[in-house]
Protein backbone atom coordinates (compact mmCIF):
# COMPACT_ATOMS: atom_id res chain seq x y z
CA UNK A 1 0.00 0.00 0.00
CA UNK A 2 1.43 3.51 -0.49
CA UNK A 3 1.64 5.83 2.75
CA UNK A 4 -1.10 7.98 1.73
CA UNK A 5 -3.62 5.00 1.75
CA UNK A 6 -2.49 3.72 4.77
CA UNK A 7 -2.27 7.24 6.90
CA UNK A 8 -5.71 7.62 5.31
CA UNK A 9 -7.41 3.97 6.68
CA UNK A 10 -5.90 5.00 10.27
CA UNK A 11 -7.49 8.02 9.92
CA UNK A 12 -10.92 6.45 9.23
CA UNK A 13 -10.93 3.13 11.55
CA UNK A 14 -8.40 3.30 14.22
CA UNK A 15 -9.53 5.20 17.42
CA UNK A 16 -7.38 8.61 17.38
CA UNK A 17 -4.79 7.68 20.72
CA UNK A 18 -1.42 8.47 18.83
CA UNK A 19 -2.67 12.00 17.04
CA UNK A 20 -0.84 12.66 14.07
CA UNK A 21 1.82 9.95 13.64
CA UNK A 22 5.28 10.17 12.35
CA UNK A 23 4.39 9.96 8.18
CA UNK A 24 6.44 7.09 7.51
CA UNK A 25 5.56 3.40 7.36
CA UNK A 26 7.85 0.54 7.73
CA UNK A 27 8.49 -2.66 5.30
CA UNK A 28 11.71 -4.37 7.06
CA UNK A 29 14.71 -4.00 9.02
CA UNK A 30 18.11 -5.65 9.81
CA UNK A 31 20.35 -4.57 12.64
CA UNK A 32 19.97 -0.79 13.16
CA UNK A 33 18.29 0.03 9.95
CA UNK A 34 15.03 0.04 8.89
CA UNK A 35 13.03 0.49 5.63
CA UNK A 36 10.28 2.76 4.84
CA UNK A 37 8.06 1.83 1.79
CA UNK A 38 9.59 4.00 -0.53
CA UNK A 39 13.02 2.25 0.50
CA UNK A 40 14.47 4.52 2.05
CA UNK A 41 17.04 3.63 4.72
CA UNK A 42 16.75 4.78 8.70
CA UNK A 43 18.87 4.31 11.59
CA UNK A 44 16.94 3.21 14.60
CA UNK A 45 17.67 5.03 17.73
CA UNK A 46 14.93 4.54 19.53
CA UNK A 47 14.39 0.59 18.85
CA UNK A 48 10.77 0.52 19.13
CA UNK A 49 11.18 2.93 22.66
CA UNK A 50 13.50 0.12 23.90
CA UNK A 51 11.78 -2.76 22.98
CA UNK A 52 14.26 -3.66 19.84
CA UNK A 53 17.59 -4.56 21.31
CA UNK A 54 18.96 -6.98 18.77
CA UNK A 55 17.99 -5.39 16.58
CA UNK A 56 16.12 -6.05 13.54
CA UNK A 57 15.76 -9.59 12.17
CA UNK A 58 18.64 -11.39 14.07
CA UNK A 59 19.27 -14.33 12.65
CA UNK A 60 18.69 -16.40 15.53
CA UNK A 61 16.05 -14.83 17.11
CA UNK A 62 14.40 -15.11 14.05
CA UNK A 63 14.78 -18.66 13.16
CA UNK A 64 13.74 -19.76 16.61
CA UNK A 65 10.40 -17.83 16.50
CA UNK A 66 9.73 -19.54 13.21
CA UNK A 67 10.83 -23.21 14.65
CA UNK A 68 8.00 -22.22 17.45
CA UNK A 69 5.75 -20.89 15.11
CA UNK A 70 5.55 -24.46 13.08
CA UNK A 71 5.49 -26.45 16.44
CA UNK A 72 3.07 -24.90 18.92
CA UNK A 73 2.18 -20.91 19.98
CA UNK A 74 -0.21 -21.44 23.18
CA UNK A 75 -1.92 -24.17 25.23
CA UNK A 76 -2.67 -22.09 28.32
CA UNK A 77 -1.79 -22.00 32.11
CA UNK A 78 -3.76 -25.52 32.90
CA UNK A 79 -0.79 -27.33 31.28
CA UNK A 80 3.16 -26.86 32.31
CA UNK A 81 4.84 -24.82 29.45
CA UNK A 82 8.52 -26.02 28.93
CA UNK A 83 10.24 -22.82 27.58
CA UNK A 84 8.37 -20.79 30.31
CA UNK A 85 9.83 -23.02 33.10
CA UNK A 86 13.45 -22.51 31.16
CA UNK A 87 12.98 -18.77 30.77
CA UNK A 88 11.98 -18.70 34.77
CA UNK A 89 15.42 -20.82 35.63
CA UNK A 90 16.99 -18.23 33.25
CA UNK A 91 15.92 -14.99 34.39
CA UNK A 92 16.47 -16.72 38.69
CA UNK A 93 20.05 -17.65 37.10
CA UNK A 94 20.98 -14.43 36.48
CA UNK A 95 18.86 -12.03 38.59
CA UNK A 96 18.64 -11.25 42.75
CA UNK A 97 15.38 -12.88 42.05
CA UNK A 98 13.90 -16.73 42.79
CA UNK A 99 10.43 -16.91 41.37
CA UNK A 100 8.99 -15.33 38.15
CA UNK A 101 5.38 -14.73 36.90
CA UNK A 102 5.14 -13.78 33.35
CA UNK A 103 2.58 -11.88 31.97
CA UNK A 104 1.80 -9.93 28.50
CA UNK A 105 3.24 -6.03 28.70
CA UNK A 106 4.64 -3.47 31.22
CA UNK A 107 1.80 -2.30 32.93
CA UNK A 108 1.00 -5.91 33.31
CA UNK A 109 4.16 -6.61 35.08
CA UNK A 110 3.68 -3.79 37.33
CA UNK A 111 -0.19 -4.63 38.36
CA UNK A 112 1.47 -8.09 39.44
CA UNK A 113 4.29 -6.62 41.05
CA UNK A 114 1.62 -3.93 43.03
CA UNK A 115 -0.67 -6.96 43.35
CA UNK A 116 1.95 -9.16 45.20
CA UNK A 117 3.31 -6.57 47.48
CA UNK A 118 -0.54 -5.64 48.95
CA UNK A 119 -1.71 -9.39 49.18
CA UNK A 120 2.26 -10.07 51.07
CA UNK A 121 0.81 -8.07 53.83
CA UNK A 122 -2.54 -9.22 53.56
CA UNK A 123 -1.12 -12.92 53.97
CA UNK A 124 1.40 -11.36 57.09
CA UNK A 125 -2.46 -10.31 58.78
CA UNK A 126 -1.36 -6.75 58.03
CA UNK A 127 -4.07 -5.63 56.22
CA UNK A 128 -3.76 -1.58 56.82
CA UNK A 129 -0.46 -1.71 54.72
CA UNK A 130 -1.16 -1.36 51.64
CA UNK A 131 -0.16 2.06 49.74
CA UNK A 132 2.68 2.74 47.67
CA UNK A 133 5.22 5.48 46.97
CA UNK A 134 6.31 5.93 43.42
CA UNK A 135 8.09 9.44 42.22
CA UNK A 136 7.17 11.95 40.18
CA UNK A 137 7.56 12.24 36.62
CA UNK A 138 7.13 8.73 36.49
CA UNK A 139 5.92 6.32 34.28
CA UNK A 140 4.40 2.29 35.51
CA UNK A 141 1.87 2.08 32.73
CA UNK A 142 -1.50 2.72 31.02
CA UNK A 143 -3.62 0.85 32.97
CA UNK A 144 -6.37 2.67 35.92
CA UNK A 145 -3.95 1.08 38.63
CA UNK A 146 -0.63 1.84 36.57
CA UNK A 147 -1.82 5.13 35.88
CA UNK A 148 -2.37 6.33 39.28
CA UNK A 149 0.67 4.54 40.06
CA UNK A 150 2.60 7.06 37.34
CA UNK A 151 3.57 10.19 39.22
CA UNK A 152 2.08 12.47 35.99
CA UNK A 153 -0.75 14.34 36.45
CA UNK A 154 -1.57 15.10 32.43
CA UNK A 155 -2.01 11.00 32.20
CA UNK A 156 -4.54 10.34 35.08
CA UNK A 157 -6.72 13.43 35.18
CA UNK A 158 -8.94 12.15 32.21
CA UNK A 159 -9.56 9.08 34.10
CA UNK A 160 -9.78 10.15 38.04
CA UNK A 161 -11.14 8.76 40.02
CA UNK A 162 -7.88 6.73 40.41
CA UNK A 163 -7.34 3.59 42.30
CA UNK A 164 -6.52 4.64 45.56
CA UNK A 165 -3.91 3.92 47.40
CA UNK A 166 -0.59 5.48 45.98
CA UNK A 167 1.11 8.84 46.80
CA UNK A 168 3.87 10.24 44.76
CA UNK A 169 7.14 12.14 45.63
CA UNK A 170 10.36 14.13 44.34
CA UNK A 171 12.55 11.92 42.63
CA UNK A 172 16.00 12.28 45.14
CA UNK A 173 14.22 14.09 47.50
CA UNK A 174 14.67 11.68 50.63
CA UNK A 175 13.14 14.03 52.91
CA UNK A 176 9.72 14.04 50.89
CA UNK A 177 9.81 10.31 51.09
CA UNK A 178 10.15 9.61 54.53
CA UNK A 179 7.01 12.04 55.28
CA UNK A 180 5.44 9.77 52.85
CA UNK A 181 5.88 6.80 54.94
CA UNK A 182 2.98 6.18 57.09
CA UNK A 183 1.64 3.42 59.07
CA UNK A 184 -0.77 2.16 55.57
CA UNK A 185 2.81 2.24 53.42
CA UNK A 186 3.59 -1.09 52.28
CA UNK A 187 6.29 -0.33 49.51
CA UNK A 188 7.90 1.88 47.69
CA UNK A 189 7.96 1.74 43.67
CA UNK A 190 10.19 3.09 41.36
CA UNK A 191 12.06 3.23 38.28
CA UNK A 192 16.17 3.98 38.20
CA UNK A 193 15.77 5.99 35.12
CA UNK A 194 13.01 7.86 34.70
CA UNK A 195 12.57 7.34 30.25
CA UNK A 196 9.71 9.06 29.51
CA UNK A 197 10.09 12.14 31.51
CA UNK A 198 13.33 12.55 30.44
CA UNK A 199 16.07 10.26 31.40
CA UNK A 200 16.53 10.99 34.64
CA UNK A 201 18.79 8.94 37.28
CA UNK A 202 18.25 8.25 40.71
CA UNK A 203 21.16 8.95 42.61
CA UNK A 204 23.26 6.16 43.94
CA UNK A 205 23.15 7.88 47.57
CA UNK A 206 19.14 8.46 47.38
CA UNK A 207 18.81 4.65 46.51
CA UNK A 208 20.80 3.71 49.80
CA UNK A 209 18.49 5.80 51.99
CA UNK A 210 15.27 3.89 50.19
CA UNK A 211 16.71 0.98 51.28
CA UNK A 212 17.03 2.13 54.77
CA UNK A 213 13.50 3.68 54.88
CA UNK A 214 12.51 0.10 53.51
CA UNK A 215 14.34 -2.09 56.14
CA UNK A 216 13.60 0.32 59.33
CA UNK A 217 9.81 0.65 58.52
CA UNK A 218 9.11 -3.27 56.89
CA UNK A 219 8.22 -1.78 53.30
CA UNK A 220 8.82 -4.06 50.51
CA UNK A 221 11.11 -2.16 47.82
CA UNK A 222 10.38 -2.58 44.32
CA UNK A 223 12.31 -1.80 40.76
CA UNK A 224 10.25 -0.77 37.44
CA UNK A 225 12.73 -2.29 35.25
CA UNK A 226 10.72 -2.49 31.99
CA UNK A 227 12.94 0.13 30.04
CA UNK A 228 16.03 -0.27 31.95
CA UNK A 229 16.27 -3.70 32.51
CA UNK A 230 17.61 -6.60 29.72
CA UNK A 231 21.04 -4.68 28.93
CA UNK A 232 19.89 -1.46 28.30
CA UNK A 233 22.14 0.53 30.94
CA UNK A 234 25.46 -1.64 29.90
CA UNK A 235 24.50 -4.10 32.68
CA UNK A 236 21.76 -7.04 32.43
CA UNK A 237 19.44 -5.15 35.10
CA UNK A 238 20.11 -1.73 36.46
CA UNK A 239 19.82 -2.20 39.76
CA UNK A 240 23.53 -4.38 39.36
CA UNK A 241 24.96 -0.41 38.76
CA UNK A 242 23.63 0.47 42.51
CA UNK A 243 24.79 -2.68 44.14
CA UNK A 244 21.06 -2.95 45.83
CA UNK A 245 18.80 -5.94 45.50
CA UNK A 246 15.15 -4.95 45.11
CA UNK A 247 12.02 -7.34 46.90
CA UNK A 248 10.59 -7.43 43.51
CA UNK A 249 11.24 -6.04 39.92
CA UNK A 250 9.40 -5.95 36.42
CA UNK A 251 10.65 -6.78 33.25
CA UNK A 252 9.09 -6.30 29.75
CA UNK A 253 9.65 -4.09 26.97
CA UNK A 254 13.24 -5.71 25.79
CA UNK A 255 12.58 -9.43 27.18
CA UNK A 256 10.65 -10.15 24.29
CA UNK A 257 12.63 -8.74 21.61
CA UNK A 258 9.21 -6.83 19.76
CA UNK A 259 7.22 -10.25 21.25
CA UNK A 260 4.45 -8.82 23.94
CA UNK A 261 5.86 -10.52 27.63
CA UNK A 262 6.38 -9.11 30.30
CA UNK A 263 7.60 -10.51 34.03
CA UNK A 264 7.17 -10.10 37.98
CA UNK A 265 10.29 -10.88 39.49
CA UNK A 266 10.65 -11.47 43.41
CA UNK A 267 12.75 -12.78 46.17
CA UNK A 268 10.78 -16.51 48.03
CA UNK A 269 9.73 -14.89 50.77
CA UNK A 270 7.72 -12.07 48.78
CA UNK A 271 6.89 -14.43 45.78
CA UNK A 272 5.58 -16.88 48.25
CA UNK A 273 2.66 -14.80 49.20
CA UNK A 274 0.71 -15.68 45.54
CA UNK A 275 -0.80 -18.72 46.45
CA UNK A 276 -2.44 -21.24 43.65
CA UNK A 277 -6.05 -18.39 42.40
CA UNK A 278 -4.20 -15.65 43.71
CA UNK A 279 -3.10 -14.19 40.25
CA UNK A 280 -3.38 -15.48 36.79
CA UNK A 281 -3.05 -14.83 32.95
CA UNK A 282 -4.84 -16.33 30.08
CA UNK A 283 -1.71 -15.60 27.38
CA UNK A 284 1.35 -14.80 29.66
CA UNK A 285 4.02 -16.77 29.43
CA UNK A 286 2.67 -18.94 26.44
CA UNK A 287 4.86 -21.07 24.56
CA UNK A 288 6.04 -18.32 21.73
CA UNK A 289 6.79 -15.28 23.63
CA UNK A 290 8.88 -17.48 26.35
CA UNK A 291 10.82 -18.44 23.14
CA UNK A 292 11.38 -15.37 22.35
CA UNK A 293 12.10 -14.40 25.93
CA UNK A 294 14.56 -17.25 26.14
CA UNK A 295 16.51 -16.14 22.48
CA UNK A 296 16.87 -12.82 23.96
CA UNK A 297 18.30 -13.96 26.93
CA UNK A 298 20.35 -16.39 25.11
CA UNK A 299 21.77 -13.68 22.81
CA UNK A 300 22.58 -10.82 25.45
CA UNK A 301 24.28 -13.06 27.68
CA UNK A 302 26.64 -14.97 25.04
CA UNK A 303 26.77 -12.52 22.13
CA UNK A 304 28.62 -9.60 24.16
CA UNK A 305 25.56 -7.51 23.42
CA UNK A 306 25.93 -6.15 27.45
CA UNK A 307 28.97 -4.87 26.97
CA UNK A 308 28.54 -3.58 23.67
CA UNK A 309 25.56 -1.40 25.36
CA UNK A 310 28.25 -0.26 28.05
CA UNK A 311 31.26 0.48 25.86
CA UNK A 312 29.16 2.52 22.77
CA UNK A 313 27.33 3.72 25.50
CA UNK A 314 30.06 5.55 26.63
CA UNK A 315 31.48 6.27 23.87
CA UNK A 316 28.01 7.74 22.44
CA UNK A 317 27.97 9.53 26.11
CA UNK A 318 31.39 11.27 25.58
CA UNK A 319 30.63 12.16 21.82
CA UNK A 320 27.53 14.14 22.66
CA UNK A 321 29.51 15.62 25.51
CA UNK A 322 32.25 17.09 23.08
CA UNK A 323 29.26 18.30 20.82
CA UNK A 324 28.00 20.16 24.05
CA UNK A 325 30.90 22.01 24.60
CA UNK A 326 30.85 22.74 20.99
CA UNK A 327 27.38 23.83 20.71
CA UNK A 328 26.50 26.55 23.66
CA UNK A 329 22.47 25.32 23.40
CA UNK A 330 22.81 21.89 25.30
CA UNK A 331 22.29 22.51 28.71
CA UNK A 332 22.86 18.83 30.21
CA UNK A 333 23.70 15.33 28.29
CA UNK A 334 22.52 12.49 30.86
CA UNK A 335 22.32 8.53 30.90
CA UNK A 336 24.08 5.00 31.31
CA UNK A 337 24.99 2.79 28.86
CA UNK A 338 22.66 3.15 26.05
CA UNK A 339 20.11 4.84 27.63
CA UNK A 340 20.56 8.57 27.02
CA UNK A 341 19.26 11.98 26.64
CA UNK A 342 20.45 15.33 25.54
CA UNK A 343 18.74 18.57 27.57
CA UNK A 344 19.28 21.88 25.12
CA UNK A 345 18.67 25.42 26.56
CA UNK A 346 15.40 26.09 24.52
CA UNK A 347 12.48 24.43 23.06
CA UNK A 348 13.91 22.87 20.43
CA UNK A 349 13.46 19.19 20.76
CA UNK A 350 10.71 18.52 18.47
CA UNK A 351 11.91 20.60 15.89
CA UNK A 352 15.42 18.37 15.89
CA UNK A 353 13.62 15.69 16.00
CA UNK A 354 11.84 16.34 12.87
CA UNK A 355 14.98 17.22 11.56
CA UNK A 356 16.48 13.94 12.49
CA UNK A 357 14.20 12.27 10.67
CA UNK A 358 14.65 14.03 7.74
CA UNK A 359 18.45 12.96 7.43
CA UNK A 360 17.18 9.21 8.66
CA UNK A 361 17.68 9.07 12.08
CA UNK A 362 14.97 7.85 14.12
CA UNK A 363 15.42 9.50 18.19
CA UNK A 364 12.71 10.33 20.47
CA UNK A 365 11.30 13.76 22.08
CA UNK A 366 10.43 14.50 25.53
CA UNK A 367 8.67 17.34 25.75
CA UNK A 368 10.32 20.39 24.68
CA UNK A 369 13.78 20.10 25.45
CA UNK A 370 14.60 16.55 25.67
CA UNK A 371 15.75 14.32 22.94
CA UNK A 372 15.82 10.73 24.15
CA UNK A 373 18.32 7.87 22.25
CA UNK A 374 17.32 4.06 23.18
CA UNK A 375 19.22 2.31 19.64
CA UNK A 376 19.08 -1.54 19.30
CA UNK A 377 22.26 -3.04 21.54
CA UNK A 378 24.22 -3.78 18.19
CA UNK A 379 24.83 -0.61 17.36
CA UNK A 380 28.53 0.61 16.51
CA UNK A 381 30.93 3.45 17.09
CA UNK A 382 29.90 3.79 13.47
CA UNK A 383 26.63 4.67 14.15
CA UNK A 384 27.12 6.77 17.12
CA UNK A 385 29.50 9.05 14.90
CA UNK A 386 26.99 9.34 11.49
CA UNK A 387 23.94 10.50 14.16
CA UNK A 388 26.09 13.02 15.93
CA UNK A 389 27.41 14.50 13.06
CA UNK A 390 23.88 15.16 11.74
CA UNK A 391 22.97 16.80 15.17
CA UNK A 392 26.15 18.59 14.87
CA UNK A 393 25.02 19.70 11.52
CA UNK A 394 21.38 20.64 12.49
CA UNK A 395 22.54 22.55 15.67
CA UNK A 396 25.40 24.64 13.37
Amino acid sequence: MMLQDIIQMDKEYFMNVFGDRIPVSFKYGKGINLWDSEDKMYYDFLAGIAVSALGHSHPQFITALKAQLDSLIHTSSLYYIESQSKLAKMLVENSCADKVFFANSGAEANEGAIKLARIYYKKKEQPHKYEIITLKNSFHGRTMTTVAATGQEKYQKPYAPLTPGFKHVERNDIDALKNAVTPSTCAIMLELIQGESGVNLVSKEYLLEVKKICAENDLLLIFDEIQTGMGRTGKLFAYQHYNIEPDIFTLAKALGGGIPIGAVCAKQQTASAFEPGDHGSTFGGNPFSCTAGLNVMDILLNDGLVQNASDVGQYFITKLQDLMAKQGIINEVRGIGLMVGIEFKEDISKELMKKLFEKGFLVGSVGTKVLRFLPPLVVTKEDIDKLVEALDEILS
